[in-house]
């Protein structure tokens, strides 16, 4: 029978997988060496009977040898981020605001601490930030049921992990940036919600000053995820008796610093003006690193005498630490997404008391009042 154009098998890698010659496979299972070689190379569709054959013969299921590839679909998306043109990527998808996006599975964004798997592979669009995606399964229910935060917080992640586990149906996509990336991603319409930590001496105020200049009319909800502790990353038992911002200087200290934008950044900047230190005086000022993880593994590689982070992160990676600040954490959602169905299943779950118990036991949070609406813009 002449090959289905559809069907594809697996026969060639498992028989040399078991060390098996054509022929050999040809006498256990009672077929010629030539229908072997037809149906390895695609030539030929075996009927009910030699299929069942060579199932038995090589020890697996049908399955496992024969599938029909199917026609998967193809949909048009916005790349979240600008690639060079032409060149194929590995995607995750997400539909925000109406519209489907595609974030580039490249470099430290294909990682969690395993690769992440991708939803689809795409085609740049010659002439415009569009791309043609040709995803690798036909269950769009996934991706209609993904949520997408944009954030720096290591306990973003907790969450999400803990909400897919009460909500198997939701997908949570995490997509690290600092506070202004973040917002800007969010006004861009590359995420559901963004997650900062900004503070302004000017007013006193977290965060809200930040999202009505970035969003500009467009209206939003602010909701705290908790309250952490910001300050100082030292060697474990602080070796050079560092206690404030001024010790760095005096005892001539490195440190390593995070990307304008950044809430650390901009902490450390304010500290060093209240003090009336010059950036400049700060070795290793223009030394940035891009999330709390990489500063903590500067100072315990002894890379940095110090760099700015917060409590749970020294406390994960053994190491001392100065408080600094107390920062709110906020989650900012556009109010038109506050109606979607996986958008209220996440935030449904900052109730939940599993939730509570992964931050408490972390440590440097105070989430006396997680889920609570503290502005609206």
């Amino acid at each position: 029978m002449k090959q289905d154009s559809d069907l594809r098998n697996n026969l060639k890698s498992i028989r040399t997988r078991l060390g098996m010659s054509q022929q050999d496979l040809a006498n256990i299972a009672n077929v010629t060496r030539q229908t072997i070689s037809g149906v390895e190379s695609g030539l030929y569709a075996p009927s009910v009977a030699i299929t069942l054959r060579l199932a038995k013969a090589l020890g697996c299921q049908v399955e496992d040898l024969f599938w029909l590839e199917r026609d998967l679909p193809e949909i048009e998306a916005v790349l979240a981020k600008p690639v060079p043109n032409g060149q194929q990527l590995r995607v995750s998808m997400a539909r925000v605001g109406g519209q489907w996006i595609a974030y580039p599975l490249i470099g430290k964004d294909a990682f969690r601490q395993d690769m992440i798997p991708a939803d689809g592979e795409s085609t740049s669009l010659a002439g415009t930030n569009k791309v043609r995606v040709r995803l690798l399964d036909d269950n769009l229910d996934t991706l209609h049921n993904t949520v997408v935060i944009a954030g720096c917080a290591p306990v973003i992640s907790l969450w999400a992990r803990a909400t897919e586990r009460w909500h198997p149906q939701l997908r949570v996509q995490y997509n690290f940036a600092n506070s202004m990336a973040a917002l800007h991603s969010l006004c861009r319409g590359e995420a559901h919600i963004a997650g900062m930590h900004l503070y302004d001496p000017e007013t006193g105020e977290y965060n809200t000053p930040f999202v009505r200049d970035v969003l500009a009319g467009r209206e939003a909800v602010l909701i705290t995820l908790g309250v952490w502790e910001e300050g100082l990353l030292l060697k474990s038992g602080n070796p050079m008796g560092i206690r404030t911002v001024s010790d760095l200087v005096a005892g001539g200290a490195t440190i390593v610093n995070r990307e304008i934008g950044s809430g650390s950044r901009m902490l450390l900047e304010q500290t060093l003006q209240k003090e009336q230190i010059p950036f400049d005086t700060i070795q290793g000022f223009d030394n940035v690193l891009k999330s709390h993880q990489d500063v903590a593994q500067a100072v315990v590689r002894g890379i940095a005498d110090a760099g700015m982070s917060t409590a749970s992160v020294a406390t994960a990676f053994g190491l001392g630490f100065i408080p600094l600040h107390q920062s709110r954490y906020d989650l900012v959602i556009l109010k038109e997404y506050l109606e979607e169905a996986p958008v209220q299943q996440l935030l449904s779950t900052l109730g939940h008391r599993m939730v509570h118990s992964q931050f408490e036991i972390l440590g440097g949070y105070d989430i006396s009042k997680i889920g609570e609406v503290v502005a609206t813009v």
